[in-house]
């Protein structure tokens, strides 16, 4: 594989990994030029494992031989490496790279919607959610607890950005996901293939999952809400069901990804 010194964060061949800390930046960059950022070894070699390709990788010389290593064992040796001191890896990225490596991801094609709900059972959908870490988080929880799909809204975090593929040690690759518009404007769609959606608000007419969950539809879709003030009035309305997590000691809600993943256990098939 091919190893490239680099001495100077001015070096053109770094611009994929610049100002990784401006979050408008990367959510305007990263989708319009096709990439996303994979950090650590960890997540590198599951996207790999997902098909996915790099453009190439940043690490410095300690994590070299880890790194070769890696790529061998993914038959991905033709990538391009690019090897340079800490400090400059701290000058162009703006933080302290502690988990080895920073690749430069080719995104794949998204997918169709309907496409990724075949032989499904249970999907996700998060309307606008709008912080990364619980897209990650959330992400992690459908992969670990075993919901089939995401369905992410068109305001909703890129699952693809660099904190969410992180929160979500790179389960966001092994989850079939693709983005929509609104929430209900699907809803009669998902009706008609044979899906029933559950709305996770807090109304005076919402079940208690509990209570719910004892008689559930084969395929199912849970639909979750924006941080803060949760779903549309209009996805609750469009939604078959609406559904409460029991809370106690006055708390109303518990934080969207915690409540995806209790909710996801609940509804689980």
């Amino acid at each position: 594989m091919a190893h490239h010194t680099v001495t100077d964060s001015a070096d053109p061949r770094l611009n994929d990994y610049l100002r990784l800390t401006d979050v408008a930046l990367r959510r305007v960059r990263e989708p319009a030029d096709g990439l996303y950022i994979a950090e650590s070894l960890t997540i590198l070699g599951r996207a790999l494992d997902a098909g996915h390709t790099p453009r190439s990788v940043l690490t410095s010389r300690k994590w070299l031989p880890a790194l070769d290593r890696l790529l061998a064992e993914k038959n991905a040796q033709e990538t391009d490496v690019l090897v340079a001191h800490d400090t400059v890896i701290e000058s162009v990225t703006g933080f302290a790279v502690h988990r080895g490596t920073l690749a430069s991801m080719h995104r794949p094609e998204p997918s169709p919607p309907m496409s990724i709900l075949e032989g499904a059972k249970r999907l996700v959908i998060l309307e606008d959610i709008v912080d990364h870490t619980n897209v990650g988080a959330l992400f992690r929880s459908v992969a670990g607890v075993g919901a089939d799909a995401v369905w992410v809204s068109e305001r909703c975090a890129d699952p693809y950005y660099r904190r969410s593929i992180r929160v979500s040690m790179g389960t966001v690759f092994q989850v079939p996901w693709a983005r929509i518009g609104h929430v209900w404007d699907m809803a009669a769609t998902l009706q008609a293939a044979g899906w029933e959606t559950a709305a996770l608000a807090l109304t005076d007419t919402a079940l208690d999952i509990d209570t719910f969950s004892r008689d559930l539809p084969e395929r199912l879709a849970l639909v979750l809400g924006t941080e803060g003030d949760g779903l549309q009035a209009a996805s609750i309305v469009a939604a078959d069901h609406v559904v409460k997590i029991p809370m106690r000691n006055g708390v109303d809600s518990l934080n969207v990804a915690a409540a995806g993943a209790v909710a996801m256990w609940a509804l689980r098939y």
